[in-house]
């Protein structure tokens, strides 16, 4: 199975992908976040995402943060907080819910 059918599978990802970048899949790869938590080999990373469990694209399998969670898992110098918020989808509130601990993780990572 080639990298672009395993991380850019659902129909959104593809029309995301080929509406910026073109039709060239392996052009893609760059810009994948899964691919390129696979192949990272830089120094340790921590990353936090969050994800709603009512999000109706989650639901029908547009996004697909399971590759990205494996991708992760399988790689020494990741360390991936994934958390499932339940009941959310990923609208306004799902944002200002969870808005204030990223700004606290990027400031804690990168300032």
């Amino acid at each position: 199975e080639q990298w672009y059918q395993r991380r850019v599978r659902g129909p959104w990802g593809q029309k995301a992908f080929a509406g910026y970048l073109g039709d060239n899949k392996s052009a893609w790869k760059q810009y994948d976040a899964t691919f390129t938590a696979k192949e990272y080999e830089g120094p340790k990373l921590e990353i936090l995402l969050d994800q709603g469990s009512d999000d109706p694209y989650l639901n029908d399998k547009q996004l697909l943060p399971e590759n990205l969670a494996n991708a992760c898992s399988n790689n020494k110098s990741i360390n991936l907080n994934f958390r499932m918020q339940q009941g959310y989808d990923h609208g306004y509130f799902f944002i200002m819910s969870f808005m204030e601990d990223h700004f606290n993780f990027m400031a804690k990572h990168i300032c």
